[in-house]
């Protein structure tokens, strides 16, 4: 399957994150941005193999970060519609 699609909301929280490593950390910045990098390239090898969050969509987890990638699919492509912080308002993403 393709690489997934990134709402601009999406690409917002991952820049702001990325952002915030970097402000502490140069290399925990490149092993956040490798993470995600990793996130979206198990999203796309098998999209299905993740669990649902709920109906429509599923998260995959960053093993070293704090961070659920949250995504969905549709009519054949994979979207991503958050980059969430797994602690902090929970299903704020939900009406997107």
């Amino acid at each position: 399957m393709s690489k997934p699609r990134i709402i601009s909301a999406a690409e917002r929280e991952y820049t702001e994150a990325l952002c915030w490593y970097t402000e502490r950390s140069q290399r925990a910045a490149e092993g956040f941005d490798a993470e995600f990098d990793n996130a979206l390239a198990a999203i796309s090898s098998d999209p299905l193999r993740f669990p649902l969050i709920d109906e429509r969509h599923r998260f995959y987890l960053m093993d070293r970060y704090p961070y659920q990638v949250i995504y969905r699919m549709e009519a054949g492509e994979l979207t991503v519609i958050a980059v969430a912080h797994a602690k902090r308002r929970p299903r704020y993403w939900a009406g997107r």
